[in-house]
């Protein structure tokens, strides 16, 4: 299972501090504006925006915030070129990451992961030296207090029936998989079913994981941090089982 960071930063959000939050909003902000420069401005007809602009409402982003960054990408807003480039190195353990950016300074976002990486004791890797180890599928995840009072058989079935892949239950949530292809067509099925989900994205997801110990944990979730904290890093991805 991937072990990525939005997820965890989009339930914090509410409790961060200022400065967290400002970095989190420029992170959504970057994810809408080249949604909607990539496929239109209209959540409709362009599903990636739609997820975008729930994910940044799940952190409670200001609207005008969201359709500043809409409108950057349509173009109706001048700004700076948001560009979209993807990572790849090792972790502390040797465990698999994909760092995937927002930028508008490749050299900048370049530096700043080598450096982190560097610091944390890990290192970039060459092009399809890690990719291969991942394949990307849908992922809905769901927290259990949202399931309570469902019959826990009958709505796994339900899940498999909309075109799921696979259901993992979790301590705290159901993480749903399914082809890429098909995360819009279930996200619509579980509000179909009545069921308010809490994240829905397309992800890397680590075809096989790898279990380090718990110093080598504490040293992964340093870096893990501060690529948190790092506003070109969109999201990223690892082999590291949860």
């Amino acid at each position: 299972m991937s072990g990525h960071s939005k997820w965890a930063t989009t339930k914090r959000a509410k409790a961060a501090t200022d400065a967290k939050r400002a970095v989190l909003f420029t992170k959504l902000a970057k994810a809408i504006t080249i949604a909607a420069k990539d496929k239109g401005g209209d959540p409709a007809s362009n599903f990636s925006l739609r997820l975008a602009i729930d994910k940044a409402k799940a952190a409670n982003m200001p609207k005008d915030n969201i359709e500043r960054a809409i409108k950057r990408g349509t173009g109706e807003l001048q700004g700076s070129v948001i560009e979209e480039i993807i990572y790849e190195g090792f972790g502390p353990g040797g465990v698999a990451l994909i760092i995937k950016c927002l930028t508008d300074n490749k050299n900048r976002a370049s530096q700043q992961i080598k450096h982190i990486l560097a610091k944390h004791g890990g290192s970039l890797a060459g092009p399809n030296a890690v990719m291969w180890q991942f394949e990307q599928k849908g992922v809905i995840r769901i927290e259990n207090e949202k399931l309570a009072g469902k019959n826990s058989e009958e709505l796994e079935l339900q899940i498999i029936d909309l075109g799921a892949q696979d259901i993992k239950k979790l301590a705290d949530s159901w993480v749903v998989y399914s082809h890429k292809e098909d995360l819009q067509k279930i996200k619509r099925g579980f509000e179909n079913l009545g069921l308010e989900i809490d994240y829905a994205e397309i992800e890397y997801v680590a075809k096989e994981t790898v279990s380090v110990e718990s110093e080598q944990k504490e040293k992964l979730q340093s870096l893990f941090d501060s690529l948190e904290d790092e506003e070109d890093v969109d999201d990223y991805y690892t082999n590291l089982n949860e």
